[in-house]
């Protein structure tokens, strides 16, 4: 499983890892094992921390066998107990992964997919997942390294070209809006002027999200994995000029997985005897 494979970075930043559910001590001990689960799964079969979060799901009627299962998010916890961010998703068939997450809060490692070195920067782009099951959402990354004295421009400056990251519409993903960094301001002498740009190193995240519920959407129903085509356009400048903007092609690749719908013995499920 996607956490159980990032186990060890967590555990070289100094983090811990632990999921809960409302399920039994019976069911979780299944499922860790047919799974090879070995971080902890915390049982709450009569759901009191999951309402003590105030996470029940209302969508279920109360009186529903099935009542008492949280919407499903995360949380990040620090060493004394106090709650440092959460992450939950609208709709449950939107749920962000927990690599997205790590990436996003933590800075962690992106499974890279191609890189470029021009005169100018180094691009390298990644994918927060290898594989997306229907209704996760992952990112997409872009990590730019510019040269000793080289900026570009950031989106929303007037009278230049900014970065522009695109990625094409594809069928059975939504892709979002990419999220840039805070940029800084630069006054240029050459020119008089003061502009919003970036220097150094940064990173730019765009969140994709796989369609589907239980299943694949039917349009690729079968397909065992997913590519998306982009470009990164910029104009560098240095202390005196600015060079000719380039256009630089992107492509990442996702794995398609199913859910595990495989039920546990009918002997633990919940409302047995």
């Amino acid at each position: 499983m996607e956490l159980e494979s990032r186990r060890s970075e967590l555990e070289s930043r100094g983090l811990g890892l632990a999921a809960m559910s409302y399920d039994s001590v019976a069911i979780l001990e299944n499922f860790a094992e047919r799974k090879g689960i070995t971080f902890p799964l915390l049982a709450d079969p009569d759901y009191e921390t999951i309402q003590e979060f105030g996470i029940v799901n209302d969508g279920v009627p109360k009186d529903a066998e099935y009542y008492g299962f949280a919407y499903a998010g995360y949380y990040v916890v620090d060493p004394s107990g106090v709650v440092k961010a959460k992450f939950f998703n609208e709709e449950n068939n939107d749920r962000t992964t927990s690599a997205s997450i790590l990436i996003r809060e933590f800075g962690a490692d992106a499974n890279q997919q191609g890189a470029v070195e021009t005169d100018h920067l180094i691009l390298r782009w990644s994918t927060s997942n290898i594989a997306l099951r229907p209704g996760q959402r992952g990112a997409l990354v872009l990590d730019v390294e510019l040269k000793e004295d080289m900026h570009v421009y950031a989106p929303g400056v007037e009278g230049y070209i900014a970065i522009d990251w695109n990625v094409a519409p594809a069928t059975g993903v939504e892709i979002m809006p990419a999220v840039y960094p805070g940029s800084e301001t630069k006054h240029l002498p050459a020119i008089e002027e003061t502009v919003p740009v970036y220097e150094g190193a940064f990173r730019v995240l765009r969140d994709v999200r796989l369609l589907g519920g239980r299943q694949l959407p039917d349009e690729i129903a079968g397909k065992t994995s997913l590519t998306l085509a982009g470009s990164f356009k910029y104009q560098a400048c240095d202390a005196t000029k600015c060079y000719l903007p380039a256009t630089i092609p992107l492509e990442w690749s996702f794995g398609l997985r199913a859910h595990d719908l495989e039920r546990v013995p009918e002997s633990i499920r919940r409302g047995a005897e």
